[in-house]
C-alpha cells in the first residue's frame, strides 16, 4: 500500500479534463466520479462532469449535475450556463432562454450568455413564431424542470404496452427524415432493418445487455435528434436558406484580378512575419498600404479591414526589429482604423499589441491600462488567463505585489475553467512570486510546489529547473 501513488482531487480533475479534451469522455467520466468521492459536492467538478455527460448524449444526468451545482451556489454562473445549454440540447428552448437571461443578469461581462439568448430566441421563433407572444414569469421561488423530466413518470406508465398509434406517432416520411438526419439517416435505416431479425433481437451481449434494448435505444436517440433539429431549424427554414444561398452564389461574380492579387500579397506578408523576415514583411506591407487609396471599394468590400490588418503587420514587424516607437504608432493607427469602422476583433487585436509594445518599453502602467480596456472583449477563459497573467506580471514589475497577486489568482481561475495546464503553471508561478514579494513565504512554497507538478505535466524541463 505504501508504494501506491497518492491520488489527489486536483490530479483527477486535470486528468479528466485532459481526457475529455482528447474526446475520451467515458474515461474522463471515471476520473470525475473518483474526484467527487474525494470532494463530494464540489460545484466545479459537478459542472465538468455535466459537460462530459452532455458530450456522451446523457442529457438527464447532465441536467442533474448542473442543478446540483446550483443547489450549492445559486449564483454560480457556470452552473446557470450549463443548465441552460443542457435544456437547449433537450429542446426546452423556453426554459433555456430563462436561464441564459438569468446568467446574463448575474454576469453581463460573459458574452456566452448573450449568444445563448440569441440562439434560444431563434429556435423559439422557428418553432412558434415571434417570441413576444410567449410570456414567461420569472420568479426566484420557481424551480424550472425540463419537459422531459416533468413527463418522465407519465412516459414510464405508457411504456408498458404501446399501442399501434404510439408506435407510429414518431414516424415521419423518409424524405423529411433524410433531410433532418443527414448522414445519420443511413444509421437509422440500418437499425430498423436489424429489428426485423428476430433471432438477433432475442440474443444478448457478453455484458448481459439485450440486443433489442440497444437497437431501440439507438433509434430513440436518433428520433430525439430528428425532433430537436426540426424544432431548431424547420425544413421550410432550411429550404429557404438553401434557395437564398443558391441565388446569392449565382449572382456572385468571380473575384477580380486586383482582389486575388491583394489576397495573395496578404498571405505572403503573414508568411514572412511567421518566418522571422521582419524587414521584408514591413516593406511588402508598406508598399501594399500605399496602393490602397486606388482600390475600388465595389470589388474590395473589406477594404477598411485590410488596411487595419496592414497597420497591424507593420507594427509587429517593427517590434521584431526593435523599433518600439514606430511599432506603437502603427498599432495605434490599427486601433483608430478599427474603431472608426466598427471592427470589434481588430480593436481587441490592436489593444493587445499596444499593451505588448508598452511592456517591452518598460511602460508597465500604460500596458496595464491598455490591457484592462481589452478585458471585456476577451471571448474565452483561455484568452482571459493570459491577459490577467500579463497584467499581473506588469504589477509585479511595478512592485505592486497585492495587485499582482489578485490578477494572478484571476488568471489561475480562468486557466482552471479552460482546463489548460500550461496557463495553470504560469498563473501559479505568478501567484507564488507575488507572495514572495509580500513575504508570505509559506504560501509561496506551496504554490511553487503546485507549479512544479504542473511543469511535470506540460512537460517543461526548463520550467521545472526554474521553479526548483
Amino acid at each position: 500500500d505504501e508504494d501506491l501513488p497518492v491520488v489527489s482531487f486536483g490530479n483527477l480533475m486535470t486528468e479528466g479534463i485532459t481526457l475529455s479534451r482528447l474526446g475520451q469522455h467515458s474515461k474522463a467520466l471515471g476520473c470525475f466520479n473518483d474526484a467527487l468521492k474525494l470532494r463530494e459536492g464540489d460545484k466545479h467538478c459537478l459542472i465538468t462532469r455535466s459537460k462530459c455527460f452532455l458530450k456522451l448524449g446523457d442529457t438527464e444526468k447532465s441536467l442533474k449535475d448542473a442543478e446540483a451545482s446550483l443547489q450549492i451556489d445559486k449564483t454560480f454562473s457556470e452552473g446557470l450556463y450549463q443548465k441552460a445549454e443542457t435544456l437547449y440540447t433537450m429542446g426546452d428552448f423556453e426554459f433555456a432562454l430563462v436561464f441564459f437571461h438569468r446568467g446574463r443578469r448575474l454576469r453581463p461581462d460573459l458574452h456566452k450568455f448573450q449568444l445563448g439568448i440569441n440562439k434560444a430566441e431563434e429556435a423559439i421563433v422557428n418553432c412558434i413564431g415571434n417570441p413576444a407572444s410567449v410570456k414567461l414569469e420569472v420568479t426566484e421561488g420557481v424551480c424550472f424542470v425540463s419537459r422531459q423530466a416533468e413527463s418522465k413518470k407519465d412516459n414510464k406508465q405508457q411504456q408498458s404496452k404501446p399501442t399501434k398509434d404510439q408506435k407510429h406517432m414518431k414516424k415521419k416520411s423518409p424524405k423529411i427524415e433524410r433531410q433532418l438526419l443527414g448522414q445519420l439517416y443511413a444509421d437509422k435505416v440500418f437499425l430498423e432493418k436489424l429489428l426485423k431479425d428476430e433471432d438477433l433481437m432475442q440474443s444478448s451481449t457478453r455484458q448481459g445487455m439485450k440486443v433489442v434494448d440497444l437497437v431501440l435505444g439507438g433509434i430513440s436517440y436518433l428520433n430525439c435528434q430528428r425532433d430537436f433539429w426540426q424544432q431548431q431549424k424547420p425544413i421550410y427554414a432550411r429550404e429557404y436558406e438553401r434557395n437564398a444561398k443558391r441565388q446569392q452564389q449565382e449572382k456572385k461574380e468571380k473575384p477580380s484580378d486586383i482582389n486575388r492579387s491583394i489576397a495573395k500579397t496578404m498571405e505572403d506578408i503573414e508568411l514572412l512575419l511567421a518566418r522571422g523576415s521582419a524587414e521584408e514583411c514591413f516593406k511588402k506591407a508598406e508598399r501594399l498600404l500605399k496602393s490602397s487609396p486606388v482600390w475600388p471599394e465595389k470589388e474590395i468590400p473589406n477594404k477598411k479591414e485590410l488596411i487595419a490588418n496592414l497597420h497591424s503587420f507593420m507594427g509587429n514587424a517593427q517590434l521584431a526589429m526593435g523599433q518600439m516607437e514606430a511599432a506603437l504608432r502603427s498599432h495605434k493607427m490599427d486601433l483608430d482604423c478599427a474603431r472608426q469602422n466598427g471592427l470589434t476583433d481588430a480593436v481587441s487585436r490592436a489593444l493587445d499589441n499596444i499593451g505588448h509594445v508598452y511592456a517591452r518599453m518598460g511602460k508597465f502602467q500604460q500596458a496595464i491600462t491598455t490591457w484592462e480596456e481589452k478585458i471585456p472583449m476577451a471571448e474565452c477563459s483561455l484568452e482571459k488567463a493570459w491577459l490577467f497573467h500579463e497584467i499581473g506580471w506588469c504589477y509585479l514589475e511595478l512592485n505592486k505585489a497585492e495587485r499582482a497577486l489578485d490578477y494572478g489568482r484571476k488568471s489561475l481561475e480562468s486557466a482552471n475553467e479552460e482546463g489548460d495546464v500550461e496557463w495553470q503553471l504560469h498563473a501559479t508561478v505568478l501567484v507564488a512570486q507575488a507572495q514572495v514579494k509580500l513575504k508570505d513565504y509559506r504560501s509561496a512554497i506551496l504554490n511553487f510546489e503546485r507549479a512544479l507538478e504542473k511543469a511535470k505535466l506540460v512537460p517543461s524541463e526548463a520550467a521545472q529547473n526554474g521553479i526548483i
